[in-house]
Parts: structure tokens; C-alpha cells; sequence
């Protein structure tokens, strides 16, 4: 770290998580924060402990990840945005940088955080598409999809849906605020949700269930049982990485 009078920054990054390890330092693979940091470190000329909004896996983008850290007093907010995207464009990139105020934590403040899930559903494959959505060739009833969101919306358990922490102690209690499916014309689409938090592999486990609704391998109506048997292996596949990315996040 460095000595001296410092100053909370806020960047605003988004990044093609294809070639990375996720967000979160590891030594020996590359990772997002991994490479931030070390541009950060290069251009600041001392350490960063960086704290981001969400810490995505691997392969996963985004477009509104929020990270802050603590700088130099005399920190230069768009000389390090310009500096930082000149090391790791067009992978990485910081689109604003500000400094915030002294107690701004990334994740802590935090409100809400949106993630987008794109599917390619077509019998042809788009390799356009290929790095940011899911391509699924067998047709998709929308309308059951979208029945089958209402059982997201508000508090619940979601251990259906989510990776178990390492401690078993650990709520996995989320508040869903929205959960829908948007069609983008072209066999693209969207689904979007939106959350207080969302605990590991959530959204990508919610995706893989409700594309086997779309598929007809489940029943709209059998959502809500999911969500209530609290069990991993009630609900259905995990939804590839590489259509997911973290769009927004809302703060206080």
C-alpha cells in the first residue's frame, strides 16, 4: 500500500471474461483482477487491494462491474483511466473513474446487482454470437419461461440454485426484485434478473432450469417446487459461462 494521504477510487469496468480465471486473484492463471491490478499497480507506482461489486467466474463478462481501491491523495482519475486501457484493451476496460467517497465499498454498498443471460435458440449456430451467448438449437416455448419466472420473485432460499459455501453456516436466503425473458427478434434472447445479491452459480443454474422448460423437459408449474426443495440436484443444467455477464449494479 502506499504511505501518505490516500483517496477511495471507484472505477466502473467491463471486460470479455473469456480468457480469464474469473475475477478473483489466483496465483499463476489469469484472472480479471489479476490483470487490473497489476495495470493499476504499474500506473500508480505502489500495491492496490482491489474490492469489486461481484467476483464473476470464469468466463463470464461484464459490462457494469463496479471495483474500488485506495490511491494517492494526488491520484489523476482520468490519466489512470486512459493509462489502464491503453495496457488492457479491448479486454478489459475501465469506461469511468472517479474518486468516491472515503467509506465507498464495491461490494459493501452495494443495493442491487443486475445480470443479463443471452441464448441464441436457432437450429444454426452464429459464430458472431459464439463468445457471448449460448447457443441452444431446439426450440423454445417463451411463454412457459416466462410463466415459469414467477416463482423467483421475492425472498427465498435459493439452494436449489446455488453452489454450497464451504461454510455450512451461510444463508442462502436472496431477494429476487426481477427475473424475465426478452425477446430480441432474430432467435436472440435475453434474460434478465435482478437481485440484493445472488450467491454462486445462481443465475447460471436458474438459466439451465428454465431452458428445460423451454425445451419441454420440465413443466412451468414444477418451479415453484424447485425452489422449495432447497436441494441442487431439484433443479436443472448450468448454463454455460460465456452468456452470462454482470450488467449493473445499483447503490445506496
Amino acid at each position: 500500500m502506499t504511505a501518505g494521504p490516500t483517496v477511495r477510487v471507484r472505477l466502473l469496468v467491463a471486460y470479455d471474461g473469456g480468457g480469464y480465471r474469473g475475477f478473483a486473484l489466483q496465483p499463476g492463471v489469469p484472472t480479471v483482477g489479476g490483470a487490473l491490478a497489476g495495470a493499476l499497480e504499474r500506473y500508480l507506482r505502489h500495491t492496490v487491494e482491489l474490492t469489486c461489486a461481484g467476483r464473476t467466474d470464469a468466463g463470464v463478462h461484464a459490462w457494469g462491474q463496479v471495483v474500488s481501491f485506495d490511491a494517492r491523495a494526488d491520484v489523476d482519475p482520468g490519466g489512470l483511466q486512459r493509462a489502464v486501457n491503453r495496457a488492457l484493451r479491448p479486454s478489459i476496460v475501465v469506461r469511468s473513474a472517479e474518486v468516491a467517497p472515503e467509506r465507498f465499498d464495491a461490494r459493501r454498498s452495494a443495493a442491487a446487482r443486475r445480470y443479463r443471460y443471452t441464448v441464441r435458440n436457432d437450429p444454426v449456430a452464429d459464430p458472431f454470437t459464439a463468445a457471448t451467448a449460448w447457443h441452444v438449437p431446439a426450440p423454445l416455448d417463451l411463454a412457459a419461461m416466462r410463466l415459469a419466472c414467477d416463482p423467483l420473485i421475492g425472498a427465498h432460499d435459493f439452494s436449489s440454485f446455488c453452489r454450497r459455501p464451504p461454510s455450512d453456516g451461510a444463508s442462502l436466503v436472496r431477494v429476487v426484485r426481477d427475473a424475465r425473458w426478452v425477446d430480441l427478434g432474430g432467435g436472440m434472447l435475453r434474460f434478465d434478473v435482478e437481485a440484493s445479491s445472488f450467491c454462486h452459480q445462481m443465475v447460471r443454474s436458474i438459466v439451465g432450469t428454465l431452458v428445460e422448460v423451454g425445451t419441454g423437459k420440465r413443466r412451468a408449474g414444477e418451479m415453484a417446487a424447485v425452489v422449495r426443495a432447497r436441494s441442487r440436484s431439484a433443479a436443472g443444467q448450468l448454463a454455460p459461462a460465456h452468456g452470462l455477464c454482470l450488467w449493473e449494479v445499483e447503490y445506496r
